[in-house]
């Protein structure tokens, strides 16, 4: 007998540290997974505030389901990485319908 694999939820809760006000700032957002890394997209791309919350200090905490953990987040540069980029890319607009703009790894801190 074979069980159906787990859904993902639809949304990642990803809490940043604001820049000026130091206060956390919860943002909702499609993600996608790669392993033990999770990949969120800027539709913004660095005008997002979320995103400059986390260039500031990006130690970040995220909630997926029921699932929780701290992660450390960093900027996918494209023109590095291609591979990666396109993989996040190519993943979120399977599951979403969309996956342009700039690619963010949330990667769990041991």
């Amino acid at each position: 007998m074979t069980h159906a694999r787990r859904k993902d939820p639809t949304y990642l809760y990803l809490t940043t540290t604001g820049r000026r006000s130091g206060l956390p700032r919860e943002i909702e957002i499609w993600f996608t997974r790669l392993g033990e890394r999770h990949y969120v997209i800027a539709e913004h791309r660095r005008r997002a505030r979320w995103v400059q919350n986390l260039i500031a200090d990006p130690t970040a905490s995220v909630r997926v389901g029921r699932q929780r953990f701290r992660a450390r987040a960093r900027v996918v540069d494209a023109r590095r990485e291609p591979a990666l980029a396109r993989a996040v890319r190519a993943l979120s607009a399977k599951k979403y319908g969309w996956g342009e703009g700039l690619v963010i790894e949330l990667a769990p801190r041991r």
